[in-house]
């Protein structure tokens, strides 16, 4: 898995940050849907790489509840985690003992489940 995300963040948009993310969403099923960071010069119109990953693998038919697992690898020494915004879309998609594999650019990584890293979600049934 290292590898792929490593070759994948080549496809990343990043002319702002210089931070290429990549991430691989992979379902029960075994399939894998792969996603980038795109950036623009607002900053805010962009997208993670996790955001992506996700709405590739929705746009191709994987229902909430289908996700196994999320691969993401940074382009950094350090072993990142998803941003907040990442982590409702994991919260609301994904079970909570999903697992969340986190990569540094050396291929090193820390693995959570989704409960762990999302320990207060903010759910549907808090819409009622």
């Amino acid at each position: 898995m290292k590898e792929k995300l490593l070759k994948l963040q080549e496809n990343a948009y990043a002319p702002y940050s210089n931070f290429p993310v990549s991430s691989i969403v992979v379902t029960k099923d075994g399939r894998q849907y792969c996603g980038v960071n795109v950036e623009d010069a607002s900053y805010r119109a962009g997208s993670c790489a996790e955001r992506v990953a996700i709405f590739s693998a929705l746009a191709d038919g994987v229902k909430k509840g289908d996700f196994q697992e999320i691969n993401i690898m940074t382009s950094s020494k350090r072993i990142g985690t998803p941003c907040f915004v990442c982590r409702q879309m994991l919260t609301e998609l994904f079970e909570q003992d999903a697992i969340v594999r986190c990569f540094n650019k050396e291929g090193e990584y820390k693995e959570y489940h989704v409960s762990e890293l999302c320990p207060y979600p903010f759910d549907g049934d808090d819409l009622k």
